[in-house]
């Protein structure tokens, strides 16, 4: 009797415990977890993305740049398709037969019930064709997106355009899914964050077989898309525009900063491409030959071509020797048609003999700043030359070469400025002189800058001392300020005191009597003081670089620039007009000797045909 009372204990038991176990469970899938109830909802619910419009781009002025263009993607649901004309539906969207087949076959294998894309980017016009006849179609239907459009052809490379989002970048921001858009290079890369704005979603109750049926629960799930903010660029539009037509069949750059703010007012990198041939369905086709082009015009040369800086490098070797109090205004050296020292010979071209330092600017002398860079690094406070050596590279990387500016530009280079364990790798440690390293006293040698760290050491020279880091927006509409970075003084290792003295130098190298020996005379403005130094820069390549920087007026600076034409030769040739150009356009907005503008428009200068003279 006690066993069967047992048992039966035993049961009961049993059963309450498989009772809880249930209870458990069913709490757990109905409260805890809510993947079968996910699961069900999306049996009958569609959650359809609402792409925003990206944010506008402007000039400073106000000048719109770049705007969007409605374009819609063509969805299809494998399940809900039936028999249709695939002849007027071809041409309709003027697609070929094996088009729709292979994309039908690629919608099929992702999912029959699920939505996906069968043509990207159609026109409106073609949307308005399709849209009448969209019924006889069934299982297709438009989802709306945008499309970057230009108001001219100006300023690829500092707009940059927009691509498809890859695997990589779907992995590290879960924004975006596959298809999404972002902004590749350019003004659209860096400030993606605010011009992409925030996609909305609009929820549909759908039956079992994928169609809808009508909006879920009124709309209280839908989220409207966050149109993007606008962007007020630094950019004058008609000085970009007159920058890349003076740039036309030259291979270069021209960078210009306003020296009071470190805001660009124009980048020109040539040979550049229109913006929409990287807009629509062609895009990926205009890509392949972009970079197929031997002369690589989606290369941003501003940003990324890293040149010897030639003779504007003396600039910097003055500033640092004064500091130094190796070298001072009285200071002089002779010229006999270069620098001589035992057998070493570094040419130089004609000019009176001896000069000082201020007239060493002017006339451009090799052979004086051979002496002021020796002299720099065989300074005797210094216990060795790899201790003066270092504190030279600071001074040098204290006006931006040799690191990233920090712009908002993603792509630019930090360019080089060699250290001491370089030269210990290439000769031995103790085994190098400055006669090793004579020739970066000219800007030669190892040196390599980009012409935007070019136009920001004449930025900072004429601040008489500091600069601000360049930019490329000036404001993001219906956001704070910018990174407060672009708002703080950059210093340089050099007192404002020297550079009133350099640019003395600078002032007579452009305005100089005739017969002077002035290096720059052809950058001369009628009643603007114009401060610039010529430059050639060696190109084991072919012909030498020209080379020109500049900027205006003496006091109180508006505009700093910076010109690189490759092959062009002396600096005077052929960068230093075009520079003169761009200042006089830009503060009177008239040029006032109309036979060099066409000399330059006119002029085409290559690999195979650069003057130098």
């Amino acid at each position: 009797m006690d066993s069967f009372a047992n048992r039966r204990h035993i049961i009961r038991f049993i059963i309450i415990l498989v009772g809880l176990i249930f209870i458990i469970r069913l709490f757990f899938l109905q409260v805890i977890d809510s993947t079968y109830k996910l699961t069900a909802s999306s049996n009958v619910l569609r959650y359809v993305t609402q792409f925003p419009a990206r944010g506008l781009i402007y000039d400073r002025n106000g000048e719109l740049l770049v705007y969007n263009e409605a374009t819609y993607d063509l969805m299809v649901v494998p399940n809900q398709l039936q028999d249709f004309d695939t002849t007027e539906f071809c041409t309709i969207l003027e697609l070929k037969k094996e088009y729709v087949e292979e994309a039908l076959k690629r919608a099929r294998k992702f999912s029959r019930y699920n939505s996906s894309v069968f043509l990207k980017q159609v026109s409106s016009k073609t949307y308005a064709n399709l849209q009448e006849k969209l019924y006889k179609y069934p299982g297709f239907y438009v989802q709306a997106r945008t499309l970057r459009k230009y108001n001219s052809d100006i300023g690829a490379h500092l707009l940059g355009y927009v691509g498809e989002v890859n695997e990589k970048i779907i992995e590290n921001d879960d924004y975006y899914r596959s298809g999404d858009y972002i902004g590749i290079s350019g003004i659209e890369q860096s400030y993606e964050e605010y011009i992409r704005g925030k996609k909305g979603v609009n929820v549909y109750l759908v039956d079992v077989h994928n169609r809808i049926k009508g909006t879920y629960a009124n709309g209280r799930l839908d989220k409207e898309a966050e149109v993007g903010s606008n962007i007020i660029s630094t950019i004058d539009a008609e000085l970009q525009a007159y920058g890349e037509k003076l740039m036309a069949n030259k291979i270069g750059s021209i960078v210009v900063i306003e020296p009071s703010t470190g805001e660009i007012l124009s980048i020109v990198s040539t040979p550049t491409y229109k913006p929409e041939l990287l807009v629509g369905r062609k895009r990926t086709e205009n890509y392949v030959r972009l970079m197929s082009d031997t002369l690589k015009p989606l290369f941003n040369r501003a940003l990324m071509a890293q040149y010897p800086p030639g003779s504007t490098f003396k600039i910097i070797n003055a500033l640092i020797g004064m500091q130094e109090r190796i070298l001072y205004p009285y200071t002089k050296y002779e010229c006999y048609g270069g620098y001589n020292s035992g057998r070493f010979h570094l040419g130089c071209h004609i000019h009176k003999s001896p000069l000082n330092l201020v007239e060493s600017i002017q006339m451009s002398c090799n052979a004086y700043y051979c002496n002021v860079f020796r002299n720099i690094l065989d300074n005797k406070k210094y216990p060795s030359i790899r201790e003066s050596f270092d504190m030279w590279r600071e001074y040098i990387m204290s006006f931006g070469f040799g690191e990233y500016l920090n712009s908002d530009f993603s792509n630019e280079l930090k360019g080089l400025v060699p250290t001491k364990e370089r030269y210990d790798r290439i000769y031995g440690k103790n085994r190098w002189k400055s006669l090793t390293l004579v020739s970066m006293a000219i800007g030669q040698g190892e040196l390599g800058t980009t012409p935007l760290q070019m136009a920001n050491m004449t930025a900072a020279i004429a601040n008489r001392g500091y600069y601000y880091i360049p930019h490329i927006v000036k404001e993001i509409e219906g956001d704070s300020e910018l990174d407060e970075r672009f708002y703080q003084k950059q210093y340089t290792k050099i007192d404002s005191f020297y550079f009133e003295i350099a640019i003395e130098g600078m002032d007579l190298a452009v305005n100089g009597e005739p017969g002077s020996g002035s290096t720059a005379r052809s950058a001369q403005i009628p009643d603007i003081t114009v401060c610039g130094k010529t430059g050639t820069a060696e190109n084991p390549h072919g012909k030498d670089h020209s080379i020109f920087i500049a900027f205006a007026p003496k006091e109180d600076p508006k505009i700093a620039i910076a010109v690189y034409i490759e092959n062009g030769g002396f600096g005077s040739t052929w960068a230093a007009p075009t520079a003169k150009l761009m200042i006089e356009k830009y503060l009177n907005d008239s040029i006032s000797v109309p036979w060099l503008e066409e000399r330059i428009l006119n002029a085409e200068i290559n690999y195979n045909n650069a003057e130098k003279d």
